[in-house]
């Protein structure tokens, strides 16, 4: 079975929403805003192109991608990488022609059989609705973390509130940096 891999920059309260500067926000940007830049903190995202052979968003993450990574050469790798969208209103036409093969997934029940397919991981960045709705199906196998140190109140959180039973996590890598930020690598224990 494949491993679903959610990423993220998360607040210390939880918030994902507008990390990199997205409009509709008032706290937009805070992942460059407030904290001085640490290149090693970012190691992991290299490490995330290099071993994911597949990626996973919501609608509104992909809209917003597809129209700036398919040119960055940053997310190169992401570029050739086979995508799938999660998405009942998409249609083949609200597709990107320059970034790759993308498949449109119509339920919870699609990423179910997606991941009982042959290859290896697939990573799932932004798309805080997606998560919540994966992680409360117990279809996320493993969480990269960036936690910046910041309590940033409203936003999307990456994390539903739905009553559901523990999920139990294992931290399988961890490290601190010197501007605060904190990698916290998780395998969900099913």
């Amino acid at each position: 079975m494949r491993t679903l891999i959610s990423t993220a920059f998360i607040s210390l309260d939880g918030v994902v929403e507008g990390p990199g500067g997205e409009p509709g926000y008032r706290n937009s940007g805070w992942t460059f805003k407030n904290i001085e830049f640490d290149p090693a903190a970012f190691e992991i995202k290299g490490r995330e192109q290099q071993e994911s052979t597949a990626m996973l968003l919501g609608r509104n993450s992909y809209q917003a991608f597809s129209t700036v990574w398919p040119d960055m050469a940053d997310f190169a790798d992401y570029k050739v990488m086979p995508k799938y969208v999660v998405s009942t209103t998409l249609t083949e036409s609200d597709l990107v022609d320059n970034w790759g093969e993308t498949t449109i997934l119509r339920s919870l029940d699609d990423v179910a059989a997606l991941k009982h397919t042959e290859g290896g991981p697939i990573i799932v960045h932004g798309s805080a609705s997606l998560n919540q709705s994966l992680s409360d199906a117990g279809l996320i196998d493993r969480y990269h973390l960036l936690v910046f140190p910041l309590l940033l109140g409203a936003g999307k959180r990456l994390f539903s509130t739905t009553d559901k039973d523990t999920q139990k996590l294992k931290l399988v890598e961890s490290e601190s940096y010197s501007n605060g930020l904190q990698k916290n690598v998780f395998d969900v224990i099913h």
